[in-house]
């Protein structure tokens, strides 16, 4: 997909707040610092459309961006940041249980998980929840650059075999320093929007 003019449009945290338009919604789940910004950046080609940080726990309301008046990338905060206070991390539960539960223009939901290690409780914890949303969803085995090219296959492998035993449900690679599984990602994406 050729994207010439995306932009940021707004951040919410209610439902109020969200676009009033019928376009539909690729919603990205992961936990802190997974690179579900970078991921926007990579697949959009741009640089710094969405804001990449360090630091985990950086979005704490759900960006929207509009890609081309085709569809957004919605960038959900990420879960797992230790240092975000306890009322915090209920607040923010809060408004994406409401989103995901309540939306009706979402498309697809892209869950980023980190290749390269097994995937922690609330890793699970959010598979399941994705699963039980009842949305389409895709699963990205992300950070791909970090293992070797050859090994990459097995890792996704023995991810989906850990979350998803039936072998059901999609997992790809990808990675934002390397491009080479943006085609892929582009094609699963254009399915649903």
């Amino acid at each position: 997909m050729q994207v010439k003019n995306p932009k940021f449009e707004i951040s919410a945290v209610k439902p109020a707040q969200y676009p009033s338009n019928d376009l539909p919604q690729v919603v990205l789940v992961g936990k802190s610092n997974v690179g579900k910004s970078s991921f926007i950046n990579t697949m959009i080609n741009r640089k710094r459309l969405a804001r990449t940080s360090s630091e985990p726990g950086k979005t704490r309301q759900i960006n929207f961006y509009n890609i081309d008046e085709t569809f957004y990338f919605v960038d959900l905060p990420g879960y797992g940041y230790s240092k975000m206070s306890k009322v915090e991390q209920e607040k923010v539960g809060q408004f994406i249980e409401q989103y995901l539960f309540n939306s009706t223009k979402i498309a697809l939901i892209v869950f980023l998980i980190d290749i390269r290690h097994n995937p922690t409780d609330n890793d699970r914890l959010m598979y399941n929840y994705v699963m039980s949303s009842n949305q389409p969803f895709i699963v990205l085995a992300n950070k791909a650059d970090k293992i070797a090219p050859t090994k990459v296959p097995t890792y996704v492998s023995d991810l989906q075999k850990s979350l998803n035993p039936l072998l059901d449900n999609t997992f790809l690679p990808f990675s934002s320093e390397k491009k080479v599984y943006r085609d892929d990602v582009w094609a699963e994406i254009e399915k649903y929007i």
